[in-house]
Protein backbone atom coordinates (compact mmCIF):
# COMPACT_ATOMS: atom_id res chain seq x y z
CA UNK A 1 0.00 0.00 0.00
CA UNK A 2 2.85 2.37 -0.81
CA UNK A 3 1.52 3.74 -4.10
CA UNK A 4 -0.39 7.01 -3.84
CA UNK A 5 -2.99 8.72 -6.01
CA UNK A 6 -2.86 12.53 -5.94
CA UNK A 7 -6.07 14.16 -7.14
CA UNK A 8 -7.39 17.67 -7.83
CA UNK A 9 -4.09 18.56 -9.51
CA UNK A 10 -3.87 21.88 -11.38
CA UNK A 11 -2.95 21.85 -15.07
CA UNK A 12 -0.04 24.15 -14.14
CA UNK A 13 1.51 21.60 -11.74
CA UNK A 14 4.84 19.99 -12.61
CA UNK A 15 6.90 17.10 -11.29
CA UNK A 16 9.28 19.65 -9.74
CA UNK A 17 6.36 21.10 -7.72
CA UNK A 18 5.64 17.70 -6.21
CA UNK A 19 9.34 17.05 -5.58
CA UNK A 20 9.47 20.33 -3.65
CA UNK A 21 6.33 19.54 -1.60
CA UNK A 22 7.49 16.04 -0.65
CA UNK A 23 10.94 17.33 0.24
CA UNK A 24 9.46 20.17 2.31
CA UNK A 25 7.33 17.73 4.32
CA UNK A 26 10.18 15.15 4.49
CA UNK A 27 8.17 12.40 2.77
CA UNK A 28 10.51 9.87 1.12
CA UNK A 29 9.45 8.40 -2.22
CA UNK A 30 11.07 5.67 -4.27
CA UNK A 31 10.25 6.70 -7.82
CA UNK A 32 9.37 9.61 -10.09
CA UNK A 33 5.99 11.34 -10.12
CA UNK A 34 3.74 10.13 -12.93
CA UNK A 35 1.82 13.26 -13.85
CA UNK A 36 -1.47 13.01 -15.78
CA UNK A 37 -4.20 15.54 -16.56
CA UNK A 38 -5.80 16.38 -13.22
CA UNK A 39 -4.06 13.71 -11.17
CA UNK A 40 -0.70 12.04 -10.47
CA UNK A 41 0.83 8.86 -9.02
CA UNK A 42 3.90 8.24 -6.90
CA UNK A 43 5.49 5.30 -5.04
CA UNK A 44 6.44 5.98 -1.44
CA UNK A 45 9.35 4.31 0.30
CA UNK A 46 7.12 2.40 2.70
CA UNK A 47 3.61 2.35 4.18
CA UNK A 48 4.58 4.75 6.96
CA UNK A 49 5.68 7.34 4.40
CA UNK A 50 2.45 6.82 2.42
CA UNK A 51 0.36 7.35 5.57
CA UNK A 52 2.31 10.51 6.41
CA UNK A 53 1.69 11.89 2.92
CA UNK A 54 -2.04 11.27 3.25
CA UNK A 55 -2.20 12.79 6.73
CA UNK A 56 -0.19 15.97 6.10
CA UNK A 57 -1.08 16.71 2.48
CA UNK A 58 -4.63 15.59 1.70
CA UNK A 59 -7.03 18.52 1.94
CA UNK A 60 -4.35 20.63 3.64
CA UNK A 61 -1.70 21.56 1.07
CA UNK A 62 -2.54 23.83 -1.85
CA UNK A 63 -0.79 23.73 -5.24
CA UNK A 64 -1.54 26.43 -7.81
CA UNK A 65 -4.79 27.35 -6.07
CA UNK A 66 -6.08 23.79 -5.64
CA UNK A 67 -6.14 21.67 -2.47
CA UNK A 68 -4.52 18.32 -3.16
CA UNK A 69 -6.36 15.08 -2.48
CA UNK A 70 -4.05 12.23 -1.53
CA UNK A 71 -5.08 8.63 -0.98
CA UNK A 72 -3.91 5.09 -1.64
CA UNK A 73 -3.82 4.18 -5.30
CA UNK A 74 -6.08 1.16 -5.64
CA UNK A 75 -6.55 -0.71 -8.94
CA UNK A 76 -10.22 -1.07 -9.76
CA UNK A 77 -10.12 -4.86 -9.45
CA UNK A 78 -8.83 -4.47 -5.87
CA UNK A 79 -11.35 -1.78 -4.90
CA UNK A 80 -13.58 -4.25 -3.13
CA UNK A 81 -14.19 -4.81 0.59
CA UNK A 82 -11.28 -3.09 2.37
CA UNK A 83 -11.36 0.49 3.59
CA UNK A 84 -9.06 2.74 5.55
CA UNK A 85 -10.72 5.17 7.97
CA UNK A 86 -8.58 8.11 9.13
CA UNK A 87 -8.96 11.10 11.44
CA UNK A 88 -10.81 9.07 14.10
CA UNK A 89 -11.09 10.96 17.43
CA UNK A 90 -8.13 9.87 19.60
CA UNK A 91 -10.29 9.17 22.66
CA UNK A 92 -13.04 7.27 20.81
CA UNK A 93 -13.93 3.94 22.43
CA UNK A 94 -13.50 0.79 20.37
CA UNK A 95 -17.02 -0.37 21.17
CA UNK A 96 -18.39 2.90 19.77
CA UNK A 97 -16.33 2.50 16.60
CA UNK A 98 -17.55 -1.10 16.27
CA UNK A 99 -21.13 0.10 16.55
CA UNK A 100 -20.61 2.80 13.94
CA UNK A 101 -19.05 0.37 11.44
CA UNK A 102 -21.70 -2.31 12.01
CA UNK A 103 -24.41 0.05 10.74
CA UNK A 104 -23.32 -0.64 7.18
CA UNK A 105 -22.70 -4.38 7.18
CA UNK A 106 -20.78 -7.29 8.68
CA UNK A 107 -17.23 -6.32 9.67
CA UNK A 108 -14.87 -9.26 9.21
CA UNK A 109 -11.77 -7.50 10.49
CA UNK A 110 -10.82 -4.15 12.01
CA UNK A 111 -7.25 -3.35 12.97
CA UNK A 112 -5.55 -0.17 14.10
CA UNK A 113 -2.72 1.28 12.01
CA UNK A 114 0.22 2.80 13.87
CA UNK A 115 0.79 6.40 12.76
CA UNK A 116 2.49 9.51 14.09
CA UNK A 117 -0.74 11.48 14.07
CA UNK A 118 -2.85 12.40 17.08
CA UNK A 119 -5.95 10.88 15.52
CA UNK A 120 -6.45 7.15 15.01
CA UNK A 121 -6.43 5.14 11.76
CA UNK A 122 -8.02 1.73 11.18
CA UNK A 123 -8.17 -0.72 8.27
CA UNK A 124 -11.57 -2.37 7.95
CA UNK A 125 -12.69 -5.33 5.87
CA UNK A 126 -16.42 -5.81 5.21
CA UNK A 127 -18.01 -9.10 4.22
CA UNK A 128 -19.36 -7.74 0.94
CA UNK A 129 -18.42 -5.14 -1.66
CA UNK A 130 -21.72 -3.26 -1.44
CA UNK A 131 -21.34 -2.96 2.35
CA UNK A 132 -17.89 -1.38 1.96
CA UNK A 133 -19.23 0.99 -0.71
CA UNK A 134 -22.13 2.04 1.56
CA UNK A 135 -19.77 2.62 4.50
CA UNK A 136 -17.52 4.74 2.29
CA UNK A 137 -20.41 6.85 1.02
CA UNK A 138 -21.90 7.40 4.49
CA UNK A 139 -18.75 7.82 6.60
CA UNK A 140 -16.44 9.81 4.33
CA UNK A 141 -16.65 13.43 5.49
CA UNK A 142 -19.07 12.67 8.33
CA UNK A 143 -18.39 14.37 11.67
CA UNK A 144 -17.47 12.40 14.75
CA UNK A 145 -16.88 14.53 17.84
CA UNK A 146 -15.74 17.51 15.71
CA UNK A 147 -13.43 15.34 13.59
CA UNK A 148 -14.25 14.84 9.89
CA UNK A 149 -13.66 11.18 9.05
CA UNK A 150 -11.68 10.38 5.91
CA UNK A 151 -12.42 7.07 4.21
CA UNK A 152 -10.75 5.54 1.17
CA UNK A 153 -10.33 2.14 -0.44
CA UNK A 154 -7.14 0.18 0.15
CA UNK A 155 -5.97 -2.74 -2.01
CA UNK A 156 -7.98 -5.90 -1.37
CA UNK A 157 -5.72 -8.74 -2.41
CA UNK A 158 -8.57 -11.22 -1.91
CA UNK A 159 -10.76 -9.49 -4.48
CA UNK A 160 -11.45 -11.51 -7.60
CA UNK A 161 -9.99 -10.02 -10.74
CA UNK A 162 -12.69 -8.29 -12.73
CA UNK A 163 -12.52 -7.31 -16.40
CA UNK A 164 -12.37 -3.60 -17.14
CA UNK A 165 -15.72 -2.24 -18.37
CA UNK A 166 -16.07 -1.59 -22.05
CA UNK A 167 -15.61 1.94 -23.23
CA UNK A 168 -12.44 2.69 -21.29
CA UNK A 169 -12.30 5.59 -18.85
CA UNK A 170 -15.31 7.65 -17.94
CA UNK A 171 -13.81 11.10 -17.98
CA UNK A 172 -13.48 12.87 -14.61
CA UNK A 173 -14.85 9.95 -12.60
CA UNK A 174 -12.51 7.36 -14.10
CA UNK A 175 -11.19 6.12 -10.74
CA UNK A 176 -14.44 4.49 -9.71
CA UNK A 177 -16.77 5.85 -7.03
CA UNK A 178 -16.33 9.62 -6.62
CA UNK A 179 -14.52 10.68 -3.48
CA UNK A 180 -16.32 12.81 -0.90
CA UNK A 181 -15.01 16.34 -0.95
CA UNK A 182 -14.31 16.28 -4.72
CA UNK A 183 -15.77 19.07 -6.91
CA UNK A 184 -19.27 18.36 -8.14
CA UNK A 185 -19.78 15.49 -5.73
CA UNK A 186 -23.42 14.77 -4.95
CA UNK A 187 -22.84 13.02 -1.61
CA UNK A 188 -23.05 15.21 1.45
CA UNK A 189 -21.38 14.70 4.81
CA UNK A 190 -23.62 13.08 7.38
CA UNK A 191 -25.75 15.62 9.20
CA UNK A 192 -24.60 16.15 12.78
CA UNK A 193 -26.88 14.96 15.55
CA UNK A 194 -28.93 17.89 16.87
CA UNK A 195 -29.49 17.75 20.62
CA UNK A 196 -31.77 20.36 22.23
CA UNK A 197 -30.60 22.47 25.12
CA UNK A 198 -33.00 22.36 28.08
CA UNK A 199 -32.81 25.01 30.78
CA UNK A 200 -34.89 26.01 33.81
CA UNK A 201 -35.86 29.67 34.33
CA UNK A 202 -37.70 31.40 37.20
CA UNK A 203 -41.42 31.58 36.39
CA UNK A 204 -41.47 35.33 37.07
CA UNK A 205 -39.17 35.97 34.06
CA UNK A 206 -41.15 33.89 31.54
CA UNK A 207 -43.27 36.89 30.53
CA UNK A 208 -40.20 39.00 29.76
CA UNK A 209 -38.67 36.17 27.70
CA UNK A 210 -41.86 35.85 25.63
CA UNK A 211 -42.36 39.62 25.32
CA UNK A 212 -45.41 41.61 24.28
CA UNK A 213 -47.46 39.52 21.84
CA UNK A 214 -44.51 37.10 21.64
CA UNK A 215 -42.23 39.65 19.93
CA UNK A 216 -39.17 38.96 22.11
CA UNK A 217 -39.19 35.19 21.70
CA UNK A 218 -39.78 35.60 17.96
CA UNK A 219 -36.75 37.86 17.66
CA UNK A 220 -34.59 35.36 19.56
CA UNK A 221 -35.62 32.51 17.28
CA UNK A 222 -34.91 34.59 14.16
CA UNK A 223 -31.52 35.84 15.33
CA UNK A 224 -30.31 32.42 16.53
CA UNK A 225 -32.04 30.27 13.87
CA UNK A 226 -33.62 28.18 16.58
CA UNK A 227 -36.96 26.80 17.72
CA UNK A 228 -37.76 27.57 21.36
CA UNK A 229 -40.45 25.86 23.43
CA UNK A 230 -41.43 27.41 26.76
CA UNK A 231 -43.31 24.78 28.74
CA UNK A 232 -45.58 27.14 30.66
CA UNK A 233 -48.24 24.52 31.43
CA UNK A 234 -45.84 22.05 33.02
CA UNK A 235 -45.73 21.99 36.83
CA UNK A 236 -48.53 24.50 37.42
CA UNK A 237 -47.63 26.86 40.23
CA UNK A 238 -43.94 25.82 40.21
CA UNK A 239 -41.26 28.45 40.83
CA UNK A 240 -39.41 27.43 37.64
CA UNK A 241 -40.36 26.50 34.08
CA UNK A 242 -38.39 24.43 31.57
CA UNK A 243 -37.37 25.85 28.18
CA UNK A 244 -36.23 23.64 25.28
CA UNK A 245 -34.05 25.17 22.56
CA UNK A 246 -33.77 23.27 19.26
CA UNK A 247 -30.85 24.40 17.09
CA UNK A 248 -27.21 23.78 16.27
CA UNK A 249 -24.80 23.91 19.23
CA UNK A 250 -23.95 27.50 18.30
CA UNK A 251 -27.63 28.43 17.94
CA UNK A 252 -28.50 26.88 21.31
CA UNK A 253 -25.66 28.75 23.03
CA UNK A 254 -26.60 32.06 21.41
CA UNK A 255 -30.27 31.71 22.40
CA UNK A 256 -29.30 30.71 25.94
CA UNK A 257 -27.05 33.78 26.32
CA UNK A 258 -29.82 36.07 25.06
CA UNK A 259 -32.32 34.56 27.53
CA UNK A 260 -29.85 35.07 30.40
CA UNK A 261 -29.37 38.72 29.37
CA UNK A 262 -33.17 39.26 29.26
CA UNK A 263 -33.55 37.80 32.77
CA UNK A 264 -30.69 39.97 34.07
CA UNK A 265 -32.29 43.11 32.60
CA UNK A 266 -35.73 42.21 33.98
CA UNK A 267 -34.22 41.54 37.42
CA UNK A 268 -32.59 45.00 37.46
CA UNK A 269 -35.84 46.70 36.44
CA UNK A 270 -37.92 44.84 39.06
CA UNK A 271 -35.34 45.30 41.85
CA UNK A 272 -34.80 41.52 42.03
CA UNK A 273 -31.60 41.17 44.07
CA UNK A 274 -31.05 37.41 44.16
CA UNK A 275 -28.45 35.83 41.86
CA UNK A 276 -29.94 34.18 38.75
CA UNK A 277 -27.93 31.03 37.96
CA UNK A 278 -28.03 29.13 34.68
CA UNK A 279 -29.77 25.79 35.19
CA UNK A 280 -29.21 23.13 32.52
CA UNK A 281 -31.20 19.89 32.43
CA UNK A 282 -29.40 16.70 31.36
CA UNK A 283 -30.36 13.04 31.31
CA UNK A 284 -28.78 11.12 34.16
CA UNK A 285 -27.19 8.66 31.69
CA UNK A 286 -24.72 11.37 30.68
CA UNK A 287 -23.97 13.03 34.01
CA UNK A 288 -21.33 10.52 35.12
CA UNK A 289 -19.27 11.20 32.02
CA UNK A 290 -19.75 14.94 32.47
CA UNK A 291 -18.41 14.75 36.02
CA UNK A 292 -15.52 12.41 35.18
CA UNK A 293 -13.32 10.43 37.55
CA UNK A 294 -13.08 12.18 40.92
CA UNK A 295 -14.92 15.15 39.36
CA UNK A 296 -11.99 16.05 37.07
CA UNK A 297 -14.06 16.98 34.00
CA UNK A 298 -16.35 19.24 36.00
CA UNK A 299 -13.45 20.87 37.88
CA UNK A 300 -11.71 21.64 34.59
CA UNK A 301 -14.83 23.31 33.18
CA UNK A 302 -15.13 25.39 36.37
CA UNK A 303 -11.47 26.46 36.18
CA UNK A 304 -11.56 27.20 32.44
CA UNK A 305 -14.75 29.27 32.62
CA UNK A 306 -14.49 30.88 36.06
CA UNK A 307 -17.83 29.48 37.24
CA UNK A 308 -19.17 27.36 40.08
CA UNK A 309 -21.08 24.23 39.00
CA UNK A 310 -23.25 21.96 41.14
CA UNK A 311 -25.41 18.99 40.12
CA UNK A 312 -28.68 17.92 41.73
CA UNK A 313 -28.78 14.78 43.86
CA UNK A 314 -29.61 11.32 42.57
CA UNK A 315 -32.40 11.30 45.14
CA UNK A 316 -34.31 13.83 43.02
CA UNK A 317 -34.67 11.35 40.15
CA UNK A 318 -37.91 9.48 39.60
CA UNK A 319 -38.97 6.77 37.19
CA UNK A 320 -40.56 9.37 34.92
CA UNK A 321 -38.04 12.18 35.45
CA UNK A 322 -34.53 10.97 34.62
CA UNK A 323 -33.05 14.49 34.37
CA UNK A 324 -30.49 16.08 36.69
CA UNK A 325 -30.17 19.86 37.14
CA UNK A 326 -26.73 21.35 36.46
CA UNK A 327 -26.55 24.75 38.17
CA UNK A 328 -23.92 27.22 36.89
CA UNK A 329 -23.21 30.46 38.75
CA UNK A 330 -21.03 33.37 37.66
CA UNK A 331 -21.12 36.34 35.24
CA UNK A 332 -23.25 35.83 32.12
CA UNK A 333 -20.30 35.55 29.73
CA UNK A 334 -18.69 32.92 32.00
CA UNK A 335 -21.94 30.96 32.31
CA UNK A 336 -22.28 31.04 28.51
CA UNK A 337 -18.81 29.48 28.11
CA UNK A 338 -19.61 26.87 30.75
CA UNK A 339 -22.85 25.98 28.92
CA UNK A 340 -20.87 25.36 25.72
CA UNK A 341 -18.44 23.03 27.53
CA UNK A 342 -21.16 21.17 29.46
CA UNK A 343 -23.28 20.58 26.36
CA UNK A 344 -20.22 19.53 24.37
CA UNK A 345 -19.68 16.69 26.86
CA UNK A 346 -23.38 15.80 26.79
CA UNK A 347 -23.42 15.68 22.98
CA UNK A 348 -20.29 13.52 22.86
CA UNK A 349 -21.87 11.07 25.30
CA UNK A 350 -25.12 11.00 23.37
CA UNK A 351 -23.39 10.39 20.03
CA UNK A 352 -21.34 7.57 21.54
CA UNK A 353 -24.45 5.94 22.99
CA UNK A 354 -26.40 6.30 19.77
CA UNK A 355 -23.60 4.68 17.78
CA UNK A 356 -23.60 1.82 20.25
CA UNK A 357 -27.38 1.52 20.08
CA UNK A 358 -27.23 0.93 16.33
CA UNK A 359 -25.83 -2.52 17.05
CA UNK A 360 -29.00 -3.65 18.82
CA UNK A 361 -30.41 -5.53 15.82
CA UNK A 362 -27.21 -7.54 15.47
CA UNK A 363 -26.92 -8.15 19.18
CA UNK A 364 -30.31 -9.41 20.26
CA UNK A 365 -32.81 -9.61 17.40
CA UNK A 366 -36.07 -8.03 18.45
CA UNK A 367 -34.63 -6.32 21.52
CA UNK A 368 -35.83 -2.72 21.59
CA UNK A 369 -33.29 -0.63 23.47
CA UNK A 370 -35.54 2.45 23.23
CA UNK A 371 -38.08 0.54 25.30
CA UNK A 372 -35.41 -0.28 27.84
CA UNK A 373 -34.61 3.32 28.72
CA UNK A 374 -30.92 2.95 27.88
CA UNK A 375 -31.02 6.13 25.81
CA UNK A 376 -33.31 9.15 25.67
CA UNK A 377 -36.14 8.47 23.26
CA UNK A 378 -37.64 10.46 20.41
CA UNK A 379 -36.05 13.85 20.15
CA UNK A 380 -33.01 13.61 22.36
CA UNK A 381 -34.38 16.38 24.50
CA UNK A 382 -34.34 14.16 27.53
CA UNK A 383 -37.51 15.74 28.81
CA UNK A 384 -39.50 14.12 31.59
CA UNK A 385 -42.50 13.58 29.34
CA UNK A 386 -40.27 11.86 26.82
CA UNK A 387 -38.79 9.41 29.29
CA UNK A 388 -38.46 6.02 27.67
CA UNK A 389 -38.35 4.04 30.89
CA UNK A 390 -40.98 1.30 30.59
CA UNK A 391 -43.70 1.01 33.20
CA UNK A 392 -43.16 -1.64 35.85
CA UNK A 393 -43.68 -5.11 34.47
CA UNK A 394 -43.01 -4.16 30.86
CA UNK A 395 -40.46 -6.23 29.00
CA UNK A 396 -39.25 -4.93 25.65
CA UNK A 397 -38.31 -7.51 23.07
CA UNK A 398 -39.41 -10.57 25.01
CA UNK A 399 -40.88 -12.21 21.95
CA UNK A 400 -37.47 -12.74 20.46
CA UNK A 401 -36.72 -15.26 23.18
CA UNK A 402 -39.85 -17.26 22.52
CA UNK A 403 -41.45 -16.50 25.89
CA UNK A 404 -43.68 -13.83 27.31
CA UNK A 405 -41.52 -13.73 30.46
CA UNK A 406 -37.88 -14.54 29.68
CA UNK A 407 -36.02 -16.68 32.19
CA UNK A 408 -33.56 -15.09 34.57
CA UNK A 409 -29.89 -15.59 33.80
CA UNK A 410 -26.84 -15.27 36.04
CA UNK A 411 -23.57 -13.84 34.72
CA UNK A 412 -20.33 -13.39 36.65
CA UNK A 413 -18.47 -10.33 35.34
CA UNK A 414 -14.88 -9.76 36.50
CA UNK A 415 -13.81 -6.13 37.02
CA UNK A 416 -10.56 -4.54 38.30
CA UNK A 417 -10.48 -4.75 42.09
CA UNK A 418 -9.62 -1.04 42.27
CA UNK A 419 -12.92 -0.21 40.51
CA UNK A 420 -15.16 -1.74 43.19
CA UNK A 421 -15.53 1.56 45.08
CA UNK A 422 -16.62 3.41 41.93
CA UNK A 423 -19.18 0.71 41.09
CA UNK A 424 -20.64 0.65 44.61
CA UNK A 425 -20.64 4.44 45.01
CA UNK A 426 -21.02 6.49 48.17
CA UNK A 427 -23.05 4.51 50.70
CA UNK A 428 -23.91 2.05 47.93
CA UNK A 429 -25.92 4.64 45.97
CA UNK A 430 -24.50 3.88 42.53
CA UNK A 431 -24.95 0.11 42.64
CA UNK A 432 -28.48 0.53 44.03
CA UNK A 433 -29.38 2.98 41.28
CA UNK A 434 -27.85 0.71 38.63
CA UNK A 435 -29.76 -2.29 39.95
CA UNK A 436 -33.01 -0.32 39.91
CA UNK A 437 -32.33 1.06 36.45
CA UNK A 438 -31.46 -2.33 34.92
CA UNK A 439 -34.06 -4.38 36.79
CA UNK A 440 -31.36 -6.83 37.81
CA UNK A 441 -29.78 -8.07 41.01
CA UNK A 442 -26.18 -6.83 41.14
CA UNK A 443 -23.82 -7.97 43.91
CA UNK A 444 -20.06 -7.72 44.44
CA UNK A 445 -18.68 -11.07 45.61
CA UNK A 446 -16.18 -11.11 48.49
CA UNK A 447 -12.51 -10.90 47.52
CA UNK A 448 -10.81 -14.23 46.92
CA UNK A 449 -7.16 -14.60 47.91
CA UNK A 450 -4.76 -12.25 49.69
CA UNK A 451 -4.26 -9.74 46.87
CA UNK A 452 -6.91 -10.20 44.18
CA UNK A 453 -6.53 -8.07 41.07
CA UNK A 454 -10.07 -8.85 39.92
CA UNK A 455 -13.42 -8.90 41.71
CA UNK A 456 -16.51 -10.81 40.69
CA UNK A 457 -19.78 -8.99 40.03
CA UNK A 458 -22.81 -11.31 40.14
CA UNK A 459 -25.62 -10.12 37.85
CA UNK A 460 -28.98 -11.90 37.85
CA UNK A 461 -31.90 -10.99 35.63
CA UNK A 462 -33.53 -11.55 32.21
CA UNK A 463 -31.63 -10.80 28.98
CA UNK A 464 -32.78 -7.17 28.81
CA UNK A 465 -31.64 -6.53 32.37
CA UNK A 466 -28.31 -8.25 31.68
CA UNK A 467 -27.72 -6.01 28.68
CA UNK A 468 -28.51 -2.82 30.59
CA UNK A 469 -26.49 -3.72 33.68
CA UNK A 470 -23.41 -4.89 31.80
CA UNK A 471 -23.58 -1.90 29.44
CA UNK A 472 -23.41 0.55 32.33
CA UNK A 473 -20.67 -1.42 34.11
CA UNK A 474 -18.48 -1.34 31.00
CA UNK A 475 -19.29 2.35 30.57
CA UNK A 476 -18.53 3.20 34.20
CA UNK A 477 -15.08 1.61 33.98
CA UNK A 478 -14.33 3.73 30.92
CA UNK A 479 -15.72 6.90 32.49
CA UNK A 480 -13.62 6.41 35.61
CA UNK A 481 -10.46 5.95 33.51
CA UNK A 482 -9.70 2.38 34.58
CA UNK A 483 -8.83 1.90 30.91
CA UNK A 484 -6.71 4.24 28.80
CA UNK A 485 -8.09 6.80 26.27
CA UNK A 486 -7.27 4.55 23.29
CA UNK A 487 -7.83 1.30 25.17
CA UNK A 488 -11.11 -0.54 24.76
CA UNK A 489 -12.78 -2.00 27.84
CA UNK A 490 -12.37 -5.78 27.73
CA UNK A 491 -13.72 -7.90 30.56
CA UNK A 492 -14.17 -11.59 31.26
CA UNK A 493 -17.64 -12.99 31.91
CA UNK A 494 -18.53 -16.47 33.17
CA UNK A 495 -21.83 -18.23 32.56
CA UNK A 496 -22.78 -21.68 33.78
CA UNK A 497 -24.21 -24.31 31.46
CA UNK A 498 -25.44 -27.85 32.18
CA UNK A 499 -22.52 -30.26 31.89
CA UNK A 500 -24.38 -32.31 29.29
CA UNK A 501 -24.70 -29.17 27.10
CA UNK A 502 -21.01 -28.19 27.25
CA UNK A 503 -20.26 -30.44 24.30
CA UNK A 504 -22.87 -28.62 22.20
CA UNK A 505 -21.17 -25.30 22.95
CA UNK A 506 -17.80 -26.73 21.92
CA UNK A 507 -19.06 -28.65 18.87
CA UNK A 508 -17.42 -31.48 17.02
CA UNK A 509 -13.68 -30.86 16.96
CA UNK A 510 -14.28 -27.41 18.47
CA UNK A 511 -16.20 -26.29 15.36
CA UNK A 512 -19.05 -24.52 17.21
CA UNK A 513 -16.84 -22.61 19.64
CA UNK A 514 -14.53 -21.54 16.79
CA UNK A 515 -17.48 -20.29 14.75
CA UNK A 516 -18.76 -18.52 17.85
CA UNK A 517 -15.44 -16.71 18.29
CA UNK A 518 -15.26 -15.72 14.62
CA UNK A 519 -18.82 -14.40 14.66
CA UNK A 520 -18.64 -12.44 17.91
CA UNK A 521 -14.96 -11.40 18.08
CA UNK A 522 -15.03 -12.61 21.70
CA UNK A 523 -12.76 -15.27 23.16
CA UNK A 524 -14.91 -18.22 24.26
CA UNK A 525 -13.35 -21.00 26.34
CA UNK A 526 -14.87 -24.09 27.92
CA UNK A 527 -12.09 -25.24 30.27
CA UNK A 528 -11.33 -28.93 29.98
CA UNK A 529 -11.47 -31.37 32.90
CA UNK A 530 -13.95 -29.27 34.88
CA UNK A 531 -15.72 -30.92 37.75
CA UNK A 532 -19.44 -30.08 37.56
CA UNK A 533 -20.82 -28.23 40.59
CA UNK A 534 -23.66 -29.40 42.83
CA UNK A 535 -26.14 -28.40 40.11
CA UNK A 536 -24.23 -30.41 37.48
CA UNK A 537 -23.10 -27.22 35.74
CA UNK A 538 -19.76 -26.14 34.26
CA UNK A 539 -18.34 -22.70 33.41
CA UNK A 540 -18.01 -21.08 29.98
CA UNK A 541 -15.57 -18.15 29.92
CA UNK A 542 -16.21 -15.20 27.56
CA UNK A 543 -13.67 -12.38 27.11
CA UNK A 544 -13.93 -9.27 24.97
CA UNK A 545 -15.41 -5.80 24.63
CA UNK A 546 -19.04 -5.16 25.53
CA UNK A 547 -20.75 -6.00 22.25
CA UNK A 548 -18.58 -9.05 21.65
CA UNK A 549 -19.44 -10.37 25.14
CA UNK A 550 -23.14 -9.67 24.67
CA UNK A 551 -23.34 -11.37 21.29
CA UNK A 552 -21.45 -14.40 22.60
CA UNK A 553 -23.75 -14.66 25.64
CA UNK A 554 -26.83 -14.51 23.44
CA UNK A 555 -25.54 -17.11 21.01
CA UNK A 556 -24.67 -19.48 23.86
CA UNK A 557 -28.13 -18.97 25.36
CA UNK A 558 -29.61 -19.86 21.94
CA UNK A 559 -27.65 -23.12 21.97
CA UNK A 560 -28.86 -23.89 25.50
CA UNK A 561 -32.47 -23.11 24.55
CA UNK A 562 -32.17 -25.52 21.63
CA UNK A 563 -30.76 -28.21 23.93
CA UNK A 564 -33.61 -27.66 26.41
CA UNK A 565 -36.20 -28.00 23.66
CA UNK A 566 -34.65 -31.26 22.55
CA UNK A 567 -34.63 -32.51 26.15
CA UNK A 568 -38.37 -31.99 26.57
CA UNK A 569 -40.28 -35.31 26.48
CA UNK A 570 -42.47 -35.77 23.43
CA UNK A 571 -45.99 -37.20 23.87
CA UNK A 572 -46.20 -40.82 22.74
CA UNK A 573 -48.42 -41.37 19.71
CA UNK A 574 -50.32 -44.24 21.31
CA UNK A 575 -51.44 -42.57 24.52
CA UNK A 576 -52.29 -39.03 23.50
CA UNK A 577 -53.61 -37.39 20.38
CA UNK A 578 -53.44 -33.66 19.68
CA UNK A 579 -57.21 -33.26 19.22
CA UNK A 580 -59.57 -35.90 20.64
CA UNK A 581 -62.30 -36.92 18.21
CA UNK A 582 -65.78 -35.83 19.22
CA UNK A 583 -68.68 -38.18 18.85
Amino acid sequence: MNKLYIGNVSAEASEEDFETIFEQWKIPHSGPFLLKTGYAFVDCLDEKAAMKAIDVLSGKVELHGKLLEVEHSVPKRQRNCKLQIRNIPPHMQWEVLDGMLAQYGSVENCEQVNTDTETAVVNVRYAAKDQARLAMEKLNGSMMENYALKVSYIPDEMAAAEGAPAGGRRGFGARGPPRAGSPGLGARPKDPIIIPLRIMVPTQFVGAIIGKEGNTIRNITKQTHSKIDIHRKENAGAAEKPITIHSTPEGCSSACTTIMEIMQKEAAETKFTEEIPLKILAHNNFVGRLIGKEGRNLKKIEQDTGTKITISSLQDLTLYNPERTITVTGPIENCARAEEEVMKKIRESYESDMAAMNLQSNLIPGLNLNALGLFPSGAPGMGPSMSSVPPPGAHGGCSSFGQGHPESETVHLFIPALAVGAIIGKQGQHIKQLSHFAGASIKIAPAEGADPKLRKVIISGPPEAQFKAQCRLFGKLKEENFFGPKEEVKLEAHIKVPSFAAGRVIGKGGKTVNELQNLTCAEVVVPRDQTPDENDQVIVKISGHFFACQLAQRKIQEILAQVRRQQQPKPSSGTQTPQPRRK
